[in-house]
C-alpha cells in the first residue's frame, strides 16, 4: 500500500505544514496552537461507534469505524476519524494488530501498533516516575506522614504479565505489596484523556491522589513536587497524532485507556480537535455500549460539555449465535433459532442507545459464512426494537462498502437530539453505580462489598464523592460475570472496591474480578511475530 505524504492527508482538513510536528513522512502531530485557531468554529456531527457483547475474537468495531469515516468522504463529506492508540499488551497477547483490517484500516500500521509517536512508552514513564519519587519520599524520612497502607500509586508495563500482579516492596520501616498496571490501565493515561490542554495537563496531574496520611488527608502528587517533572514528560504526548486510512482519509489517533477498566475512548481533546476539523467525527468507545460507550457519553461528554448525534452498534450474525448458544467453533452453519436467541443481547444494546436519547444505527458486519435468510431476520429484529440495520462490507469493499451506512448516519444526525446522562454527578456513589448497572446491564441491583463501602465512607467524609463512576468489569458479559452470556436476568453486580482517580475526575468501582495486569494466552500473539531481513513484519499486523 502507497501511503500519502501526511502533509497532503492534512491538507484536506485545512491544516498546512506550519501545523505539524512532523515523525517521517506518514506520520506527525498536530501542533497545539491549532486547537486554538479552530475553537470558535461550529463543531460538526459527532457519531460514536459501539458493539454487542463481543465474542472473544471482537466484532470488528474498529474497522466499521474507519470504514464509515472512509465512506462519508465518498458521499462527498468531511470526515475526521477520532481513536485511541493500541495498546502492546493486546498487540502481544491475544488480539493482535488494533487497526482495523482488509481495506479498512489504518496506515501505517505497524508504527501505530509498535512504538508510533512514543505516547504509551510517555505515560508509562511518567506512571513510574511518579511511583519512585513516592516511594523515595518514604525512604527518606515521610516528611508528609504518608500511611504506606493506603497508597494508591502503581507501576506501569505496556506488555501484559500476571507475574507483576502482585510484588513485595522493601522499606525501613517494614515492606508493602503492590502491583503493576498496563499502561492502557494506568492513572496517568486515565488523566491525560480527559486534559483540555497542557494547563488543565498539570493541573490535574497536580491532583492525583497517591495515597493518604494516617489520619485520612489525600496526598497529592503537587505534594510531592512532582508536576513539573511529570508534566515534562507527557508535554509532547498531549498532541494528538495525525495518520490516514487505507484510502487517504484523515485519522486522528491520540491515547488509549482500555474500557472495562478505565474511560475506553480517545483523548477528550482529539475528539474536540476533529469536530473542529470536519463535518463528522467518527469515533469508538471500547467493548460494547456497557462500556466504552456508556463511559464516552457519562464521563468524556460530561467532561467535554458536549453530545453526540447518532450511535452505531456494531453485529455480527456469528455474535448473535454465539449469544444463541452456538459453540464458538460451529457458527457457520445456518441456525435461525440461535440468530433469534442471540438477538437479545444486541435488542439490549440497542435499548442502552435510546436509554441516552440518541438515534441507533446497527451496523451488520458482513462475513462471507453469513446465510441470507439470517441477514434478513437481523434486519427485521432490529426494525421491531426501532433501530435502522444497515450491512456493511469495509472489509472487502473499503469505503465503498460502508456507504450504504454512511446514507443512515447523516439521516441520523438529522434529526433531533435528546441526549441525557443516566445520572447527576452530584448523587451518592450507590446511586450513582445503580443507575449505570441497571440501566446499562440490565442488573436487578448492586451489592457493595465492606472494601467498596469503607472508600465511599471516606470519599464523602472528604468531600470527594461528587465525581461521575468508571465500573470496572467484564467486557464477555453484560454482568459482572464473563460466564453470563447473551442478555442475563435476574442478577446482582457486586462492588468489591474503589478508587479515586482524581486526576481523570472520576471514581472506578470494580465489579467482580476484573484486573488492570492481563496476562498472556496459552499461545500469545506474539510467537507469531516474524522480521524478515529486510525489515518487514508479519504475523501481527492486519491482513
Amino acid at each position: 500500500m502507497k501511503l500519502r505524504p501526511i502533509t497532503s492527508v492534512a491538507k484536506k482538513l485545512g491544516l498546512t505544514a506550519a501545523d505539524l510536528e512532523l515523525y517521517g513522512t506518514t506520520k506527525a502531530k498536530i501542533a497545539t496552537h491549532v486547537a486554538d485557531r479552530v475553537k470558535d468554529r461550529p463543531p460538526g456531527k459527532l457519531v460514536i461507534v459501539t458493539a454487542i457483547t463481543p465474542t472473544p475474537a471482537g466484532e470488528g468495531k474498529t474497522t466499521i469505524s474507519i470504514g464509515l469515516s472512509m465512506a462519508l468522504w465518498k458521499l462527498g463529506k468531511t470526515s475526521c476519524l477520532a481513536l485511541r492508540e493500541p495498546s502492546l499488551g493486546p498487540l502481544f497477547g491475544l488480539k493482535g494488530g488494533a487497526t482495523g483490517g482488509g481495506k479498512a484500516t489504518v496506515q501505517p500500521a505497524e508504527d501505530i501498533n509498535l512504538h508510533f509517536t512514543g505516547d504509551l512508552h510517555a505515560v508509562t514513564s511518567a506512571q513510574n516516575l511518579l511511583a519512585s519519587l513516592l516511594d523515595n519520599h518514604i525512604f527518606n524520612g515521610n516528611a508528609l506522614g504518608i500511611d504506606p497502607a493506603s497508597i494508591q500509586s502503581r507501576r506501569a508495563l505496556d506488555i501484559c504479565d500476571r507475574s507483576l500482579r502482585n510484588i513485595l516492596i522493601q522499606e525501613k520501616t517494614g515492606h508493602r505489596y503492590t502491583l503493576f498496571e498496563l499502561t492502557a490501565a494506568c492513572e496517568i493515561m486515565a488523566t491525560l484523556v480527559f486534559a483540555k490542554n497542557l494547563a488543565d495537563a498539570k493541573e490535574r496531574l497536580g491532583r492525583i491522589v497517591v495515597g493518604f496520611t494516617h489520619d485520612g488527608k489525600p496526598v497529592t502528587a503537587t505534594d510531592l513536587k512532582a508536576v513539573g517533572a511529570l508534566t515534562a514528560i507527557v508535554r509532547d504526548a498531549l498532541k494528538p497524532n495525525l495518520v490516514q486510512t487505507a484510502e487517504g482519509t484523515p485519522a486522528i489517533i491520540h491515547l488509549g485507556p482500555f474500557a472495562n477498566v478505565a474511560s475506553g475512548c480517545n483523548s477528550l481533546a482529539a475528539t474536540r480537535l476533529a469536530r473542529q476539523l470536519a463535518e463528522f467525527t467518527i469515533t469508538e468507545g471500547g467493548f460494547a455500549s456497557d462500556l466504552g460507550f456508556e463511559k464516552f457519553c457519562d464521563l468524556i461528554c460530561r467532561a467535554g460539555g458536549f453530545a453526540p448525534d447518532a450511535a452505531v452498534v456494531v453485529a455480527t450474525v456469528r455474535a448473535l449465535k454465539y449469544h444463541g448458544g452456538m459453540p464458538l467453533k460451529e457458527l457457520g452453519p445456518k441456525n435461525l433459532d440461535a440468530v433469534t436467541r442471540g438477538f437479545e443481547n444486541l435488542r439490549k444494546h440497542i435499548e442502552n442507545i435510546q436509554a441516552f436519547g440518541l438515534p441507533c444505527i446497527v451496523a451488520l458486519n458482513h462475513f462471507v459464512t453469513d446465510h441470507k435468510q439470517e441477514l434478513a431476520l437481523v434486519q427485521k429484529l432490529c426494525a421491531e426494537a426501532g433501530a435502522t440495520c444497515v450491512f456493511a462490507d469495509v472489509w472487502a469493499k473499503g469505503g465503498r462498502g460502508g456507504t450504504a451506512l454512511a446514507e443512515a448516519v447523516i439521516k441520523a444526525t438529522s434529526q433531533p437530539n435528546k441526549f441525557k446522562q443516566l445520572y447527576e454527578a452530584g448523587a451518592s456513589i450507590p446511586d450513582k453505580i445503580a443507575a449505570v448497572a441497571r440501566a446499562m446491564y440490565g442488573a436487578d441491583d448492586i451489592t457493595l462489598m465492606p472494601a467498596a463501602q469503607e472508600k465511599v465512607a471516606r470519599l464523602e467524609s472528604l468531600g470527594l464523592d461528587k465525581l461521575p463512576v468508571c465500573i470496572a468489569k467484564s467486557h464477555l458479559s453484560l454482568s459482572d460475570n464473563a460466564k453470563l452470556l447473551n442478555r442475563p436476568r435476574g442478577f446482582t453486580v457486586t462492588i468489591r472496591d474503589l478508587r479515586l482517580m482524581a486526576g481523570a475526575g472520576y471514581i472506578v468501582c470494580y465489579a467482580g474480578d476484573i484486573m488492570t495486569m492481563p496476562g498472556l494466552p496459552k499461545v500469545p500473539a506474539a510467537e507469531r511475530a516474524a522480521v524478515a531481513d529486510d525489515g518487514t513484519l508479519t504475523g501481527l499486523m492486519p491482513v
